[in-house]
């Protein structure tokens, strides 16, 4: 689901976030954070890129090692090493922030099969250790391990999509992208047909563009962004037809 309906690319207002496509569809919910007071602040909503790289991460690793416990390193320098993020300065702040967020959101995924719908409660996070210190030396940065939630390990198991970390390192700066590459790398390998599939830019746009208010601006950015994708996954078969584009 997660491959075809992605976080928030931009700051959401809200406090629940929304996206369906197709047969699948997911609710983001915000959560909220303890303190060291004993008392409890909202968290807002993950988005953009910092989260996704989070997911990405932590899911492949969950896949290799068959458990839902991750090791982070024990700092968070290592870690942002490991998942290629830059390190220090404003880019460390923000990825704090939407660390927090992701732990602290709830995620709900919903499927229609036809005849009924099977819903989801699947947090990706469940246990989550935020920072206390400000010196990023120190070692005890945070905890040495992040726990899934064991509702999306087990999916996570069942239906994981196999996508090249090096396409993902090249497309780390454009949600856009990273949304449009892990829908292809999921959705071209169960076409049978080999007419394709054809989908319309309205099509398109109920999908990814949330985000634009005007078709023709979406369009432009989504045609930008699959040439990005299409250099970094050259066997995708995508052909151009009047009104949207057939994938095969």
């Amino acid at each position: 689901v997660l491959c075809q309906v992605g976080l928030p690319r931009s700051k959401v207002e809200g406090r629940t976030f929304s996206r369906s496509s197709g047969c699948a569809s997911m609710l983001l919910e915000a959560g909220q954070l303890a303190t060291k007071l004993g008392t409890w602040v909202e968290a807002p909503l993950p988005y953009g890129t910092k989260p996704r790289l989070v997911l990405y991460h932590l899911c492949s690793e969950a896949v290799r090692t068959r458990s839902p416990y991750i090791d982070t390193g024990g700092s968070i320098r290592q870690f942002l090493d490991r998942i290629g993020i830059a390190r220090g300065g404003r880019a460390e702040a923000d990825f704090k922030k939407q660390m927090v967020a992701l732990s602290a959101c709830r995620m709900t995924l919903g499927i229609f099969d036809g005849q009924r719908v099977t819903q989801a409660k699947v947090d990706p996070v469940h246990t989550f250790d935020a920072w206390l210190s400000k010196d990023p030396q120190q070692k005890a940065f945070w905890s040495d391990e992040i726990r899934l939630g064991q509702e999306f390990f087990d999916t996570l198991l069942e239906h994981a999509v196999p996508l090249d970390p090096r396409a993902i390192h090249a497309l780390q700066h454009s949600a856009l992208c990273m949304d449009i590459y892990t829908w292809l790398a999921h959705r071209l390998c169960r076409i049978r047909d080999n007419r394709g599939v054809k989908l319309s830019w309205r099509n398109l746009k109920e999908q990814f563009g949330q985000e634009y208010r005007v078709s023709d601006d979406f369009k432009k950015a989504f045609k930008l962004a699959l040439f990005k994708v299409r250099a970094v996954y050259p066997t995708a078969h995508i052909d151009n037809a009047i009104g949207g584009l057939i994938l095969k």
